[in-house]
């Protein structure tokens, strides 16, 4: 899987705009005590840090997507989904039925569009709307 399409989480997550990713990405300082880095739900081999503990499919690795299950989307997906809807105005079920009609590639596209940064280009937090390259960030949640 090409690096890009890595970052993309079973659940629609695309690690790329996480501020956890970008603190880990740009070398953000740690904060003592708290999870403050992440290198991505598929590179750590975690599949899904927000679901898998709830998921089988996930859990065995039979499903890549969420949208690949039967009972998709199940109400811990829409749970997730509707938080990052209201705080974050980009949800994980619009994520994945993207990569399901039209690709990866165009929900990336889609990501780059929403979420670059006006200065630099770079991707910002879909957490904090910060770019990581340009703000004066102290600290991953930032």
């Amino acid at each position: 899987m090409e690096p890009e399409r890595q970052l993309i989480a079973p659940c629609g997550m695309y690690c790329g705009v996480c501020s956890s990713y970008l603190a880990y990405s740009h070398q953000t300082p740690r904060i003592r005590g708290k999870i403050t880095y992440c290198i991505g739900c598929r590179p750590r081999d975690k599949q899904c840090s927000w679901l898998k503990k709830r998921c089988e499919l996930l859990r065995e690795g039979t499903v890549e997507y969420c949208f690949e299950c039967p009972t998709y989307p199940c109400e811990a997906l829409e749970r997730i989904d509707a938080g990052y809807r209201d705080k974050h105005v980009f949800g994980l079920i619009e994520s994945l039925d993207i990569i399901r009609t039209q690709g990866e590639d165009v929900l990336l596209a889609v990501l780059k569009e929403r979420f670059a940064c006006n200065e630099c280009g770079e991707l910002r937090s879909i957490h904090s709307g910060k770019c990581y390259s340009c703000d004066d960030i102290k600290g991953w949640k930032d």
